[in-house]
């Protein structure tokens, strides 16, 4: 199932302000607000499962890594027996 992203008014008001400046400043050419969001929408659409899932991949292993740390100080903490040499 795909969810679709939307973004909030304001920030899409900002992203089409930007790429109209990236088209007139790179590119040499003017684009309507218009012609931006419809670029922007396509972008997100085609772009989005693959920065979102790339984030999940991040957030994976960040929360493995931090796991590992917490284990190895649970580890740290634990107290001899006598039962062990």
């Amino acid at each position: 199932m795909i969810i679709p992203i939307k973004l909030p008014k304001e920030d899409k008001e900002a992203i089409v302000h930007k790429v109209q400046a990236y088209f007139e400043t790179e590119r040499g050419e003017t684009i309507g607000s218009i012609a931006a969001e419809q670029l922007i929408d396509m972008m997100v659409t085609e772009l989005g499962p693959y920065l979102y899932n790339k984030a999940i991949i991040d957030a994976r292993a960040l929360i493995l890594e931090k796991t590992s740390q917490i284990e190895d100080e649970l580890y740290s903490l634990e107290r001899p027996t006598r039962g062990k040499k």
